[in-house]
């Protein structure tokens, strides 16, 4: 294959059309199509609908949401919610067995001194 021959022969202008943006953009293009368009300059180039582009792509416009349909976000944060409490708890019975055992070892060795 010679170097001539590495490049597609059909490059040439096209319009792209983002129908649901109502957004139109001229480059050059391969792409194939059968419908051709008038464009702002006055000739007719060749058109090509496509269903996504900057102009409506949320990540481009802006409007990305996660969309969480199965709940795993708040099933998340419930279950991190219950961790923070047995946690808590965890804590707060360590403190009493520890207040505990400190004055049962107080009562002793008062008992001790006693006798």
């Amino acid at each position: 294959m010679s170097k001539s021959e590495l490049h597609p022969k059909d490059y040439r202008f096209v319009v792209f059309r983002d129908d649901a943006a109502d957004f139109e953009f001229l480059t050059k293009s391969t792409a194939v199509s059968e419908e051709t368009i008038k464009w702002k300059d006055g000739n007719e180039y060749p058109l090509v609908k496509i269903q996504i582009s900057s102009a409506s792509h949320p990540f481009f416009t802006g409007e990305e949401k996660i969309i969480d349909t199965e709940g795993r976000v708040d099933r998340f944060k419930a279950r991190a919610a219950k961790a923070a409490e047995r946690k808590a708890a965890l804590a707060n019975k360590a403190k009493k067995l520890a207040k505990e055992a400190e004055r049962k070892a107080k009562k002793e060795a008062e008992a001790e001194k006693a006798e």
